[in-house]
């Protein structure tokens, strides 16, 4: 199976003007004949994003309907998974973490891109043209913190966790990978993201202070807007999403490290309409679209032909420093790693 060296990654990702990897022949790019497509999505903001920027303004328009399939991703993997020996499944295409995407290509449930079907396929930032996906958006995991209640600035991942914020510290249910890696982080001041035993410790240290366990994105910022939580781990891009929502927050790059977030899209193997599969893929690279998710999400664009203010791109970038600090995450040991880590959190840790 192809390879693709994912320590480059940095080095390109944030770079939204840096060299493009030279496109293939795009003779074959895909045509939208109407029809629909099954999209596997997170629900909350993203999904209705998605409609806004996405389904509405550019596939609506060529006839195509979307259906979007919207749960967390641990039951849509589960059911890729369940489905596997289908000849057709139920969706067509599926979002996902970078993480979550190397574990489902491992599985042997996702079909390898043709990037020829991609009309931008040209101006994909290198780091995000996976062999089985393509990232579509990504940011960096950063302590987030309202600044009226904890006037001394975080510096660190564990500050997020210290047990003296008592049960003011929030956590979110459906990033456990991403906040047992800032964890481990944190347990092991930057030298490793996969150490689990650090980052249990860690953890159980918040959870004895008591530290509240939110379901959702949403149900986090909602309890940071209202003051029933003053820190805790999250994406930039969703620090600032919420500051421009008018909640108090402001977000720190932590000393340890940043772990790299990407989301993306990938297509199942046995998905029933891959044609109009593609044409999804290929409506989220426009320009429009990137430019669109960096407005409304803050996360940066994946392709180098999206235009981003200056000052925009200030607030949901890092800078030349930070950047030297960003942690791309170990996919293999998440992918073989995640039942045992999903169990433990699920009965001790939320327990």
């Amino acid at each position: 199976m192809q390879r693709i060296d994912r320590r480059q990654l940095m080095k390109t990702v944030l770079a939204a003007g840096g060299a493009a990897a030279v496109a293939p022949t795009l003779s074959r790019t895909a045509r939208a004949d109407g029809g629909r497509v099954v999209v596997g999505t997170w629900g909350g903001d993203y999904a209705r994003l998605l409609t806004k920027n996405i389904e509405d303004p550019l596939l609506k328009p060529k006839g195509i309907e979307v259906i979007q399939d919207q749960a967390s991703d641990a039951p849509r993997r589960a059911k890729m998974l369940a489905e596997k020996r289908l000849p057709r499944g139920s969706v067509d295409v599926e979002g996902l973490s970078a993480a979550n995407m190397y574990e489902m290509n491992e599985a042997g449930v996702l079909e390898q891109i043709d990037y020829a079907k991609l009309s931008n396929a040209k101006n994909i930032l290198p780091a995000m043209k996976y062999p089985y996906g393509i990232g579509q958006i990504y940011s960096g995991k950063v302590v987030v913190y309202n600044p009226k209640l904890i006037p001394t600035t975080p510096t660190k991942f564990m500050d997020a966790f210290d047990p003296k914020f008592g049960n003011k510290i929030g956590v979110i249910d459906i990033q456990y990978q991403y906040v047992m890696t800032a964890a481990s982080l944190a347990g092991t001041d930057g030298a490793e993201m996969t150490n689990m035993d650090k980052a249990k410790a860690v953890l159980m240290a918040a959870k004895a202070a008591g530290a509240r366990v939110y379901p959702t994105n949403e149900a986090f910022a909602q309890a940071l807007k209202t003051e029933e939580i003053v820190i805790g781990v999250m994406w930039k891009a969703r620090a600032v999403q919420w500051q421009n929502a008018g909640i108090s927050c402001d977000s720190v790059a932590p000393a340890e490290g940043i772990p790299a977030y990407v989301s993306g899209f990938c297509i199942p193997k046995n998905a029933p309409n891959k044609e109009n599969a593609y044409v999804y893929l290929d409506a989220m690279l426009t320009p429009s679209a990137q430019e669109a998710f960096a407005v409304d999400m803050g996360y940066v664009p994946t392709v180098d032909d999206a235009h981003v203010a200056p000052d925009l791109l200030k607030r949901i970038g890092f800078t030349s420093e930070e950047q030297k600090r960003l942690k791309d995450l170990d996919y293999g040991f998440l992918a073989k790693n995640d039942s045992a880590i999903k169990e433990w959190w699920d009965k001790e840790f939320k327990a």
